[in-house]
């Protein structure tokens, strides 16, 4: 017996996730009032969309920091720890950013990972206060107020992550007013 070949109408493509990235005001960037300045210069290079607030659980911020977690020794930082005393009980406001070559183009305009490092005409140099040499004076992770996809091959997780499993299905890309229902 062989197996019936797929049928190409019943296939539905999936999002091209080279025009997406998904974009994280961490609680530093909310407690400073920023959501609205950031958001409005993240907007100079993708379209910002979906927005929507979250309080991040245990699950969440492990997930999104998996690559840190194992370096609390490297790093000098309990970085379980200070992820939870950074995410638990704060809000974060979570976004959709659509452009050709998201992610790219938005980690562009974010800057550097230590703000003091940060050129003005970047997100984290203009709002960014802290510094890498600080933090690690203080024993703590950074704040650099914002985080987005590093790449496309991880827009996909990010966006479950963030907005949930069923959040791909109804990806549509924003309308003239940058409406959409992530």
């Amino acid at each position: 017996m062989t197996a019936a070949a797929p049928d190409p109408l019943d296939a539905t493509p999936g999002p091209d996730w080279s025009l997406w990235t998904v974009i994280l005001l961490k609680p530093d960037c909310l407690a400073r009032r920023l959501t609205g300045p950031v958001l409005a210069m993240a907007g100079q290079h993708v379209q910002v969309t979906g927005r929507r607030p979250v309080y991040p659980t245990t699950g969440q911020v492990f997930a999104h920091y998996a690559d840190i977690l194992p370096l609390s020794a490297d790093l000098g930082v309990d970085v379980p720890a200070e992820l939870r005393r950074i995410y638990l009980g704060h809000p974060v406001t979570v976004a959709l950013g659509y452009a050709p070559d998201a992610a790219a183009r938005l980690r562009a305009g974010l800057g550097p990972t230590d703000p003091a490092q940060a050129g003005p005409d970047t997100i984290r140099g203009r709002f960014g206060t802290d510094s890498l040499a600080r933090a690690r004076s203080e024993g703590r992770l950074i704040d650099n107020l914002i985080h987005s996809s590093e790449h496309a091959d991880v827009v996909a997780r990010d966006l479950v992550l963030w907005f949930g499993p069923a959040a791909a299905a109804r990806l549509t890309p924003p309308d003239r007013n940058g409406d959409t229902r992530p």
